[in-house]
């Protein structure tokens, strides 16, 4: 083994955090955990971790599960796709591996949702299995010890880094590796203010030598980021109000929200008003408007929503409300998977 991988895991022995995916050699828990860690922070995702394992403790109970349960389980972490890819994996090894977690890098590689990374964490970690893992703390830490300048975003950069990446993974340890590596970068190889004076590889780093860790890792460029105006129509009749499913391809697919009039600019409720769609939806009920609450910008990874609630107070729905839309009573919204949007909404009634 390496100087490098020697160090690492030493260092990983005396401070890694005790988290309950490291005390398990369970597939299907490290599956869990690695997916909810690939876009959220640990912090937050401890607790989701928590009360997803205890409500979905193994895959013949994920798979059983309705979509919608498990996409409200999943409220609040975003990427929401990462939930509809698990049901849909562990439906898939159910009928395809009698309901047993794959073993084989290949097999796991093939479920959905799982790629590279994720199906050498698991092999590593699972199966101790030698193959690297890749994701940004791994990169930050491999760019400034060798001093790579290569962008980590294009296709030579991912080439470079992979292999250099698998030339340092002991075969004796690779599931202890794997994590001290990814730890080291979440704790000490920060991407702002490392720790390098007291750095156990300072003397391996290049970057430190030549004081340019700061520069490091390089990436190629940004993700264009779109903003878009959403436009939430909080119906009203009585006790009930009206709800749709997002089914298109989009943001949030699968989970539920009030009626939406999306522009393309920020417009007043007299210029809402004069729009088709709100036209159609209303015909000629009369209606109220009740309260206006324009809610903070929601910033996602490529797309930022400025959005409005209107609660709008009408004596019966109108035809086009109930063709296109699922009446329900306002007590039960919570039991709807929302975007954290919406949520963020309905804790201010």
């Amino acid at each position: 083994m390496c100087a490098i991988s020697e160090k690492l895991i030493s260092w990983y022995r005396a401070n890694r955090r005790e988290l309950p995916w490291r005390r398990t050699s369970d597939p299907y828990m490290i599956w869990i955990s690695e997916v909810i860690l690939q876009q959220t922070r640990v912090v937050q995702g401890l607790d989701y971790f928590n009360r997803f394992i205890a409500r979905f403790p193994d895959v013949q109970t994920l798979a059983a599960a309705h979509q919608d349960e498990i996409l409200k389980y999943w409220q609040g972490l975003g990427y929401y796709s990462r939930a509809r890819n698990l049901h849909e994996a562990a439906r898939y090894i159910v009928s395809h591996f009698n309901g047993k977690f794959p073993v084989s890098y290949k097999d796991v590689l093939s479920l959905k949702g799982i790629g590279e990374y994720t199906a050498a964490a698991i092999c590593s970690i699972a199966y101790k299995q030698p193959f690297a893992v890749i994701d940004g703390n791994v990169y930050r830490v491999l760019s400034r010890l060798f001093a790579i300048d290569t962008p980590i975003d294009d296709t030579k950069g991912k080439k470079l880094f992979s292999e250099l990446a698998q030339s340092l993974i002991p075969i004796q340890h690779p599931d202890i590796y794997n994590q001290a590596i990814m730890e080291f970068g979440a704790l000490h190889c920060l991407p702002r203010n490392p720790h390098c004076p007291e750095c156990p590889l300072q003397e391996n780093c290049l970057a430190f030598k030549m004081s340019i860790v700061n520069s490091l890792p390089v990436k190629r460029g940004k993700t264009k980021i779109k903003p878009r105006y959403f436009n939430y129509l909080h119906i009203v009749c009585g006790i009930n109000t009206l709800i749709s499913q997002r089914n298109q391809k989009d943001i949030w697919q699968n989970l539920y929200e009030f009626p939406l009039i999306e522009t393309n600019h920020p417009v007043t409720i007299t210029e809402l008003a004069q729009t088709d769609d709100f036209k159609y939806l209303f015909g000629d009920i009369s209606l109220q408007v009740e309260a206006i609450v324009a809610m903070p910008k929601h910033q996602l990874s490529h797309r930022t929503i400025y959005a409005t609630f209107y609660r709008i107070e009408i004596q019966e729905f109108s035809p086009a409300m109930q063709k296109n839309y699922k009446e329900i009573p306002s007590a039960n919204l919570m039991q709807y998977a929302v975007s954290r949007l919406t949520e963020s909404y309905l804790e201010q009634l």
